[in-house]
């Protein structure tokens, strides 16, 4: 016989249980581009992390079995675009498997050090990689930065409960 704890008792980590609280953070929304073997390559994430101001530096997770990983692990740079709430549906494009994600109505130029830099966002950077740390299913990233651009009028796009949303005063 199974019995389910009692809300606010703990439970055991599980999938499901990692899932549901990670569901209840909001994160901001990035995409995070590479220049690949044959294209353009990239992927929405919320993992986007402040590390280090001195250097300036920053870190993100990227699943190994995403079609975005080869180009990344390859890549000396990387792209990082802070979405705002007027971008959900480029968000979606980029969180799509099988998606054209550099096909239109998406906007971009090739930037900095080749890497797709996309336009109408928020900010953007160009971070050298300087480590690609196994976590899991997942290496993260850390990247430090190198280039950018924090001059994008409007606000964040954030995830939260599963779906793109926004600030409310």
């Amino acid at each position: 016989m199974t019995t389910t704890p009692a809300p606010g008792m703990p439970r055991p980590a599980a999938d499901d249980l990692f899932r549901s609280v990670f569901r209840r953070h909001a994160a901001g929304v990035a995409v995070i581009t590479a220049r690949g073997e044959n294209g353009p390559a990239g992927f929405t994430a919320t993992s986007l992390a402040s590390v280090s101001a001195d250097p300036p530096m920053l870190s993100f997770g990227v699943g190994t079995g995403s079609s975005s990983w080869p180009a990344v692990a390859a890549a000396g740079h990387v792209g990082v675009h802070i979405l705002g709430e007027h971008q959900r549906e480029l968000a979606a494009t980029f969180a799509r498997r099988g998606a054209d994600r550099f096909g239109p109505p998406t906007a971009w130029r090739e930037g900095p050090e080749g890497v797709p830099v996309l336009d109408g966002v928020l900010a953007w950077l160009v971070g050298r990689v300087v480590a690609r740390v196994p976590a899991g299913d997942h290496r993260v990233v850390l990247a430090e930065v190198v280039h950018g651009d924090s001059a994008g009028p409007g606000r964040p796009l954030l995830y939260h409960q599963g779906r793109f949303t926004e600030l409310r005063d």
